[in-house]
């Protein structure tokens, strides 16, 4: 009997892996600023294993954020190979692969070499900021300006007012760009260079060179993309200097991009999605009707909201993004921006005024309020409704009775204020009834910012079961048409209807004001 149990044990294990070879799974690799983690997903979406590294940022001058390409393929490839590796599978059963990248951050290289010319510029450097300022000011702009206010007050389009109060910030990609070609001046006039963000450098690689692509997600998020006619900016491309022949050709968000040499992986692997980050945790928290928002809460809070297919056009600093491109639909989305949230809570850390992110939301709400006492979250300027980016940090209200407490709590709450802002303003200027809000990234676990973020919108506030978004969202896009579940989220904390934060808020404005435009105080 033993022999017999021992016989049947094996061949139900011999079934098993049997069936394990036939099934099928996915990989998603979301590039973060400051990480890369891959997931394996099955038909479930359920995650099979994983494996992150770190990505390790480069500061060669004051200013200059950089990452080295190579490290950057090494990383990549290393966490793909870890993550099939820590699920037991096997590489041949990976049907195909999702990539979710950071937006802004690019490289320029040799078409016929492969070999970069310089280290990624990332989307937090400023060596662009002189070349920003004197565009920003220069007689050109005004023209552009005045021609905009023109075509504006004869068609009534808003989008020519828009641009009428356009102007050139460092994030964007377009100067920094023009930057880099001007330190690249023969391989310009040779016609051998090519331009990508980390998506299209990937793709070159992963491809051995024969793939020179990006999706619209990540070309809306440039700056040098034309998001109403689904192109390059022709015109922006010409007043810049900027060649048509160096941008990558732009192809839907769910597209069969390419493969990946065998050499690589040891088999060829489909590329079969290619996401910017937020439209990718957009996608991935199942946003997917108008009025649909998301809230992202990491280094940056980025809000989001479905715009349908229409891009929006925005005089308050919202930023009209391309979401997806699946087929011939095409999903907009519109976005604000408030940077520092969690670089707010790092710097508090830092200052030992906790010594763990998790005990935050309890050190806030063992004081009643924050005594009146306000913190204005500016480390990098002040973006949509305000957009200031002479704003300083600071704290306001400071008494002898205030206690670390009280800080902390201000600090929690100017994360949600912001939140409430952008909220605000997305409401105004879109104009489109909000469906659902839902929650990610890090900051999102703690409860006290949640909450008041639920009361001060007075809305109901969903976060899922996990956090990595822009990962899930890529895979989605890659496995359209085998039949993959969608995400599970747990609803989070309806909201308090009392309006007793209505004064603490205006008192926190004040604050807000008083801290504008600092640095161009004499």
């Amino acid at each position: 009997p033993s022999g017999n149990l021992g016989r049947s044990s094996l061949w139900r294990n011999e079934t098993q892996r049997s069936a394990d070879k036939r099934e099928t799974f996915i990989l998603s690799v979301d590039v973060g600023t400051t990480s890369i983690r891959c997931h394996v997903y099955d038909k479930s979406a359920s995650i099979r294993g994983s494996c992150s590294a770190k990505v390790s940022l480069l500061y060669p001058q004051p200013g200059w954020v950089e990452i080295d390409p190579e490290d950057l393929w090494k990383g990549f490839v290393t966490v793909v190979k870890g993550a099939v590796q820590d699920s037991g599978l096997q590489m041949c059963q990976m049907e195909s692969l999702g990539i979710s990248t950071q937006r802004a951050t690019f490289i320029t290289w040799d078409r016929n070499t492969g070999k970069p010319f310089h280290n990624f510029i990332t989307w937090q450097d400023l060596r662009a900021a002189e070349l920003v300022r004197s565009w920003n000011r220069s007689c050109t702009m005004k023209t552009v300006h005045g021609v905009m206010k023109m075509l504006h007050f004869l068609t009534r389009q808003k989008r020519f007012l828009a641009a009428s109060l356009v102007v050139f910030t460092t994030q964007h990609v377009s100067l920094r760009l023009v930057w880099a070609l001007n330190n690249i001046p023969q391989a310009v006039e040779d016609d051998s260079c090519y331009f990508g963000t980390i998506d299209t450098w990937l793709l070159y690689k992963l491809t051995k060179g024969l793939v020179h692509a990006t999706d619209y997600s990540n070309a809306s998020a440039t700056a040098i993309f034309d998001s109403y006619q689904m192109c390059w900016s022709g015109f922006l491309c010409s007043l810049l200097s900027i060649p048509l022949s160096i941008l990558p050709s732009v192809q839907n968000t769910s597209h069969k991009f390419g493969t990946c040499d065998p050499s690589i992986f040891g088999v060829p692997i489909p590329v079969m999605s290619v996401m910017a980050d937020q439209q990718a945790a957009m996608f991935g928290e199942c946003c997917f009707d108008i009025g649909d928002v998301k809230i992202t809460m990491g280094t940056g809070t980025f809000m989001n909201i479905n715009t349908g297919n229409k891009p929006h056009t925005s005089i308050a600093g919202l930023y009209p993004l391309v979401g997806w491109k699946i087929g011939a639909d095409v999903v907009y989305l519109a976005e604000g921006n408030a940077a520092g949230t969690g670089a707010a809570i790092k710097w508090a850390q830092d200052l030992e005024l906790f010594s763990d992110v998790k005990e935050t939301g309890a050190i806030a709400t063992s004081v009643e309020d924050s005594d009146g006492v306000y913190f204005v979250p500016s480390f990098s300027g002040l973006q949509a409704p305000l957009n200031d980016p002479k704003a300083c940090a600071s704290f306001m209200g400071l008494k002898p009775s205030t206690t670390k407490r009280h800080l902390v709590r201000a600090i929690l709450e100017s994360i949600a204020f912001r939140n409430k802002q952008l909220f605000d303003i997305m409401l105004r200027e879109t104009r489109i009834p909000i469906t659902k809000i839902r929650a990610d990234g890090g900051v999102c676990t703690n409860n006290f910012i949640m909450q008041l973020t639920a009361d001060l919108l007075g809305r109901k506030i969903e976060r899922p079961s996990h956090f990595d978004m822009s990962c899930l969202g890529a895979a989605f896009v890659a496995g359209l048409g085998t039949g993959k579940e969608l995400a599970t989220f747990e609803s989070k904390a309806d909201w308090d209807k009392d309006g007793r934060y209505r004064g603490v808020l205006q008192s926190w404005e004040r604050a807000l004001q008083r801290s504008m435009h600092w640095y161009s105080q004499p």
